[in-house]
């Protein structure tokens, strides 16, 4: 039920720590992975150790907020393999400046750090979907795999910006999986994860000090996670699997935490 033997897998963000175990799940799984990142040498590391000599793959530069980068990827991914089956958006993040501290209190968080925030997270999934859904569209068929956040469920202190985003990326899911199954082809799915805490280069600097140990935040936020430790990247690749495949035909417009019960707990 989870057999992408065939399949091209588009992940954007691809030289992320997150999407390379992602893709390296879906390498096993016999798919053809793409890994798109700002940074090209990023991706061609990422695919490296995604599918080893075992399987195949591409690495591609360019911007999921430039149309122009996405439309010569997509040229290129179709000139080698043919199609687009899966799109993965992972590309995201947070940025120190947009948020808040006992040095940046909210009302002097600046303009264009809130903004980078929110573009690289909503437009840098709804740009992506356009793209590659319009290689789907004329297909009839395919899967887009959006990551939204614990912050899509409730908003966390200190990221008003990210927080903002993840939740437009939910909301944004669910839009185009209702669009593309009226107006498209009722077999182009369209899916979220949120995933819970993992450690990332982004969010290290909000969970753990220089010093290896968790900062008060990463404390609560364990405090408040039953399973009572962050997520490691591998925790997500067979949700992702799931949702990619055959195994979830009938599930459409969901977004599924993989958060370690952190939403399901109220803390008392």
């Amino acid at each position: 039920m989870t057999n992408l033997e065939g399949r091209v897998a588009v992940l954007t963000g691809g030289g992320g720590v997150l999407c390379t175990a992602i893709a390296r799940g879906l390498s096993s799984a016999g798919a053809t992975v793409v890994l798109y990142d700002l940074d090209e040498e990023r991706a061609q590391r990422a695919l490296a150790t995604a599918v080893g000599d075992s399987g195949s793959g591409m690495a591609l530069g360019g911007s999921v907020l430039v149309r122009e980068d996405l439309d010569r990827a997509a040229a290129e991914i179709v000139k080698h393999f043919g199609q687009v089956d899966i799109l993965i958006n992972g590309a995201g993040g947070n940025h120190p400046e947009a948020t808040t501290s006992a040095d940046r209190p909210f009302f002097e968080l600046p303009d264009e750090s809130v903004r980078f925030v929110f573009d690289l997270n909503f437009q840098g999934t709804l740009v992506p979907s356009q793209v590659f859904g319009r290689l789907m569209a004329d297909r009839g068929e395919g899967v887009i795999l959006n990551i939204a956040s614990m912050n899509a469920f409730r908003p966390l202190t200190r990221i008003p910006a990210y927080s903002a985003a993840k939740a437009a990326v939910a909301n944004f899911t669910q839009w185009l999986a209702v669009y593309m199954a009226q107006n498209v082809s009722p077999k182009i799915r369209v899916n979220a994860i949120a995933p819970g805490f993992f450690l990332t280069e982004q969010n290290r600097f909000l969970l753990q000090g220089d010093d290896g140990e968790l900062t008060e935040r990463g404390r609560q936020i364990l405090d408040h996670t039953p399973m009572a430790r962050f997520g490691d990247p591998e925790d997500l690749v067979t949700t992702v699997l799931w949702l990619v495949s055959a195994g979830s035909e009938f599930v459409h417009g969901i977004v599924v935490p993989v958060d370690g019960g952190f939403s399901a707990y109220s803390g008392v």
